[in-house]
């Protein structure tokens, strides 16, 4: 496997320097031809350097991680971002193909993800998602919620409070949106029900995830009826803790 070119950019010195130990013990075909934990710094090793991977701290106090990718007219490497959890972010990063690492970064999840980088270097996909990426930060900010969700066609980018409800079947997901068609993703239910699961939705039934917002009616033999109609299962051992749901 040949040598892969990378950049590191984070303002915390003791991060970055864990990270680079982490990748020089665990990550030898990663070869670190520059770090900084200036973002503008970030910016001219870039140009001037050209690496294949960058990983890329997102919430610095002068730039962040986004606003740095932005800058770029044609970001054409892999990102991996470095970050503290943050619900929207990383949902956006993650639909959209894109690696991301939770701080403190543990050992086989960056295997993983840099293994996982270098077959997107090969595909050569980097512009295509980052671009995709820079497109959703501009139109709606992180905070306003929305979800990207991949289909055979490509990618999907729906506001979270337009999605009724998601139906498993077999590995795939159908999500049934507010007055558009519904959508059918090779992603599990049990995924969407980790991105969704502190945006008021409820997981009812092991193959049925709901808006809280878009029920109409509870029956007491199990059934929630939904704004479009539909009669959704709630499972005998989740129904108390449903119902709880609305006291709190």
């Amino acid at each position: 496997m040949k040598n892969i070119t990378a950049v590191l950019i984070d303002d915390e010195r003791k991060a970055l320097a864990i990270l680079k130990n982490k990748l020089n013990r665990l990550c030898p075909n990663i070869t670190i031809i520059g770090e900084t934990q200036n973002p503008e710094e970030g910016l001219k090793l870039i140009d001037n350097l050209n690496p294949q991977l960058v990983f890329l701290d997102i919430a610095m106090p002068e730039m962040s991680g986004f606003d740095l990718i932005s800058k770029i007219a044609n970001p054409g490497f892999e990102i991996i971002f470095v970050t503290a959890f943050d619900d929207y972010a990383i949902e956006a990063i993650n639909h959209c193909a894109i690696g991301y690492l939770v701080k403190p970064v543990d050992n086989k999840d960056l295997i993983a993800t840099v293994n996982k980088a270098i077959i997107n270097i090969e595909d050569k996909t980097a512009l295509k998602k980052n671009r995709l990426l820079i497109e959703n930060i501009g139109v709606q900010p992180f905070h306003n919620k929305k979800i990207v969700i991949p289909t055979q066609e490509g990618l999907e980018f729906i506001k979270i409070t337009d999605i009724i409800n998601c139906e498993g079947d077999n590995g795939y997901t159908k999500i049934n949106i507010e007055n558009k068609k519904p959508i059918l993703s090779s992603n599990s239910i049990g995924h969407f029900n980790k991105l969704l699961e502190n945006q008021n939705f409820y997981l009812v039934h092991k193959s049925h995830l709901i808006n809280l917002d878009y029920i109409n009616k509870y029956l007491n033999e199990g059934y929630v009826i939904l704004s479009n109609n539909q009669k959704i299962p709630v499972s005998r051992n989740r129904r108390q803790d449903f119902l709880n749901s609305f006291k709190k």
